[in-house]
């Protein structure tokens, strides 16, 4: 079932993993009161969302605001309302918000398939505004939970286990 959520602001805009490095499950939050919306996602599109807006905040002026310490952390209940496909961002000057919309990731349908339903959506999708300093906060969050996983191998750059290591490049 398709929903789309959209918020003009976020009380919080979180990333977060849950589970043990190389078995993590990551995690992107909206919250706006007891509104709750999380979006599963992989490690990857995390570590490019928040590149991605490292960029577009380098072109505009340092943040005024800051969201307030413990409001960037995951929220209970951490059950998705959908898995992350496509990532669509802006910039809009006159609100001086980043506009960020999460789709969800919808499997293409095949052409024998003949019901058309183009009034529905194709997927859930979140949308939300937000300040330059909940993106600050975001793209902080989201390189410290990257880079707490496992540590890449100096010459294969393939993830090291706990257990151990096969390099390819090492043979």
């Amino acid at each position: 079932m398709s929903s789309f959520h959209d918020f003009d602001h976020v009380d919080a805009f979180a990333v977060g993993a849950v589970g043990r490095p190389g078995q993590r499950v990551f995690l992107i939050q909206a919250r706006l009161g007891r509104a709750l919306v999380t979006v599963k996602c992989e490690k990857q599109q995390a570590a490019a969302l928040a590149d991605y807006l490292r960029r577009v905040l380098h072109d505009l002026p340092p943040p005024d605001d800051r969201p307030a310490a413990g409001t960037s952390l995951l929220a209970e209940p951490l059950e998705p309302d959908f898995v992350l496909g496509p990532i669509g961002l802006g910039y809009d000057r006159d609100t001086d918000r980043v506009l960020v919309q999460l789709d969800e990731m919808v499997p293409e349908q095949d052409e024998d398939d003949e019901e058309d339903d183009t009034d529905e959506l194709d997927g859930s999708r979140l949308r939300v505004q937000l300040s330059r300093g909940q993106v600050v906060a975001f793209c902080e969050q989201a390189e410290a939970i990257v880079s707490a996983g496992r540590p890449p191998c100096r010459w294969c750059s393939l993830p090291i286990d706990p257990s151990g290591h096969i390099c390819p490049r090492m043979n």
